[in-house]
C-alpha cells in the first residue's frame, strides 16, 4: 500500500514537473518573440521620429550586402564567421526597417555568380540561409513581415527551397514590411527570361510587338509586384551594382558606405536614409519644374482642405 502511495505521488510529481517545464518554456518562447515595437529602445524611437519629420522617406530600399569575407580576413577569422556575423546585420536592418515603416526591403543575398565560389563556402552559405529561414520565421511572422524571393530558385538545394517556400506561404497574408531575398539572382538572367516569355506570348498570339511598352516589359520581370527601389545601399565601398536589379535601378538614388556588411547596423541605415531625404529626385526634369509641381500640389491640397472645412 505504501509503495502504491509513493508511486502515485512520484507520478503526480512527474506530471507537475512536466507541465511546469512546459509552462516555463512557453514563457521563454513568448519573451523571445516579443514584438519589435514593444522592445524598441527609447533612443531608437527618437531617431526614427526625427527621420519621419524629415519626410520623403524611401518606400523601397535595396541593399547589396558586401564585405563579409573581407571583414573576417581583417580580423584573422574564417570567411564563415564573416557570413555568420552578416546574418546579425540582416536581423537588425530588417527590424529597423519594419519599425520605421519602410514598405519594401530587398536584400541581395546570393548571386548567380556566387555559385562559382569554392564549394565549401557555397555549402556554408546555403546552410546559413537554411538556418536563418528556420530561426527567424516565427519572429518575422509575428512582426507582420511578408517574405518574397527572386532569382533562379530551383538552383537552390531542395531543403532550402522547401523551407523558403514554406516561409513564403506562412507569411503571404502579412501586411507589414515586404522582405525580398534575391537568391541565385542575376538581373541579366531575369531580363533575358522576360524577353523569352514575351517572345513566347507573341508567337502564341497573346501579344503583338506594338503592345510592348516599358510597363508591359516590367510586368514580365520577377520584381513586377514591387515598386522600383528609391534607394540603393552598397556596403564595403565598391562602386558597382554587380548585376543587381539593372532595370529597376534606373532612377534609384545610390548610397555607398565603406563599412563592411557585418558592421552595418540600423544607425548606418538611418544615415543613408537621412542622406536620401536631402537629395532632389528630378527624373529627367529641371529643379524649377519640380518646384512648380510641388507648389501646384500644395495649392491643390489647400483648396481641397478648404472645401472640406467650408
Amino acid at each position: 500500500m505504501v509503495y502504491k502511495i509513493v508511486a502515485l505521488l512520484l507520478l503526480k510529481t512527474s506530471y507537475f514537473v512536466f507541465w511546469l517545464r512546459l509552462y516555463i518554456s512557453s514563457l521563454i518562447e513568448e519573451e523571445r518573440f516579443v514584438s519589435w515595437e514593444t522592445s524598441q529602445e527609447t533612443h531608437d524611437k527618437q531617431l526614427q521620429h526625427e527621420l519621419r519629420l524629415l519626410g520623403n522617406l524611401p518606400q523601397h530600399i535595396a541593399i547589396i550586402m558586401d564585405g563579409n569575407g573581407r571583414w573576417a580576413e581583417e580580423r584573422s577569422l574564417s570567411r564563415t564567421q564573416g557570413h555568420r556575423e552578416g546574418i546579425n546585420a540582416v536581423r537588425d536592418i530588417v527590424e529597423a526597417s519594419s519599425l520605421l515603416g519602410i514598405r519594401y526591403l530587398t536584400l541581395y543575398a546570393f548571386s548567380m555568380e556566387n555559385w562559382r565560389r569554392p564549394r565549401m563556402e557555397v555549402t556554408v552559405l546555403m546552410d546559413l540561409l537554411l538556418h536563418y529561414l528556420r530561426s527567424e520565421l516565427e519572429e518575422l511572422h509575428r512582426n507582420n513581415v511578408r517574405l518574397q524571393a527572386i532569382g533562379k530558385l530551383n538552383a537552390l538545394p531542395k531543403n532550402v527551397q522547401k523551407q523558403l517556400f514554406d516561409c513564403i506561404e506562412i507569411m503571404k497574408h502579412n501586411t507589414g514590411l515586404t522582405l525580398t531575398l534575391a537568391l541565385s539572382y542575376s538581373a541579366r538572367w531575369d531580363i533575358v527570361r522576360a524577353v523569352q516569355m514575351i517572345a513566347l506570348d507573341v508567337r502564341r498570339g497573346k501579344l503583338s510587338p506594338e503592345d510592348i511598352s516599358e510597363e508591359r516589359f516590367a510586368s514580365y520581370l520577377q520584381t513586377h509586384t514591387l515598386p522600383d527601389p528609391d534607394l540603393l545601399i552598397r556596403t564595403s565601398g565598391e562602386l558597382r551594382i554587380s548585376n543587381f536589379l539593372l532595370w529597376e535601378l534606373a532612377y534609384s538614388e545610390i548610397y555607398v558606405t565603406s563599412k563592411f556588411w557585418p558592421d552595418f547596423r540600423r544607425y548606418d541605415l538611418y544615415e543613408a536614409i537621412r542622406a536620401y531625404t536631402k537629395r532632389e529626385r528630378r527624373f529627367g526634369k529641371t529643379s524649377q519644374q519640380i518646384l512648380e509641381e510641388q507648389t501646384t500640389e500644395k495649392s491643390s491640397l489647400k483648396r481641397i482642405l478648404s472645401a472640406l472645412h467650408s
